[in-house]
Formats: structure tokens, sequence, C-alpha cells
């Protein structure tokens, strides 16, 4: 496992280091939140990244935030003090273990652990609704295809989706794909629905 840990204080990323060490984990990188640091870590393709903030200023946390949302990661961030804003901008940014005051090295290979749980069943949940959201608008181009063979062709609902099938199989198509077809020669020709 591929680890990246930004931090701006040596002394703290010592800390995580060794704890990831002693844990088993040898493939690991300090970043320093520099200059182009996002495009360091996009280009080492970690599979979890640490962030050590200490106290961090606003910017500096909306900074990190900004890299928790570009990497699409399992992202741990340590902080010493926080309140309830800072909270709720690093879990709407997809932080998956957000801990205070915890910097202690055998407290690292549980958060890591944590994080990348967290992650792995958050990116399930997004996965599932983005397959929810598909295929519903996958079932609004059926209807609205079927609405319009049935206007157009004066044939009752089970006719125009039995239709809308047939020739989605006879042409080894998606019925999506046809009812697609039907909506975008609709809309060509000015018809409605």
């Amino acid at each position: 496992m591929r680890i990246a840990i930004v931090d701006e204080s040596g002394l703290r990323a010592t800390i995580l280091e060794e704890g990831l060490r002693e844990a088993g984990f040898d493939d690991i990188h300090v970043v320093a939140p520099t200059g182009a640091f996002v495009a360091r870590i996009e280009r080492l393709a970690p599979d979890v990244v640490l962030m050590d903030l200490g106290t961090p200023s606003r910017d500096t946390l909306e900074e990190m935030l900004l890299v928790s949302k570009a990497l699409a990661r399992p992202i741990a961030m340590f902080v010493d003090e926080s309140d309830d804003m800072m909270i709720g901008a690093a879990i709407d940014a997809g932080v998956s273990a957000y801990v205070v005051d915890g910097l202690r090295k055998e407290r690292v290979k549980p958060i890591l652990e944590l994080a990348v749980r967290r992650f792995n069943a958050f990116a399930g949940l997004r996965a599932e609704l983005e397959e929810a959201r598909s295929a519903l608008a996958d079932r609004k181009k059926i209807e609205r295809a079927k609405i319009i063979l049935m206007e157009s062709r004066n044939m009752p609902e089970a006719e125009a989706y039995a239709l809308i099938r047939s020739t989605a199989m006879n042409q080894g198509r998606r019925i999506v794909d046809v009812a697609d077809a039907i909506v975008t020669a609709a809309d060509l020709i000015g018809g409605r629905a």
C-alpha cells in the first residue's frame, strides 16, 4: 500500500511514518504542502493520504480540503484543535477519518484502516446512488419514447413498449438506446412529449 503523508512539520511526519513502519507499511512518501503539492500527490498515486495539519488556519484547511476532493482516495486528517465548522467542511470534502488530538504512532494503523473502510463504504454508496440515478434516467427516456410512439402511431402502451423492445433485440442494442433514438428523432422533426 502506497501512503502519502502531507505534513509541514518534520517531527509530526516522523511520528506518522514510525507508526506506519511499525505496522508493516514501507511505501511511505512525505509531501510538504507547498507549491504544486496536489500535482505531486496525484503523480505519486497513493492508496491512502494522511494529512497532519496540527493547528490549521482556515486557509490551510480549505487548501487541504481541495486536495481531498481532487484525489478521490481514503484520507485521514489529523488536527490538534477543531470546531464544528472545520469538521463539517472536512466531512463534506470527503475526508474519511478526522482525528482531533490523536497523533500517536500506535493509533496510526487503526486510523488508517478506518479511513480505508469508510472510504470504501462511501464509494460503494456513491456507486449505488449513481446506478440508481442512471436507471431512473433510462426509465424516463423509455417512458418518453413510449409516449411518442403512442401518440404518433396511436397505439397502446404495451404495444409501444413491445415495439421498442423488439427493435432493440433485432438490432442488438439496449432498449434505452433505441428509446434514445426515438426521442432524438422526435425532437429533430418537432415532435412533442
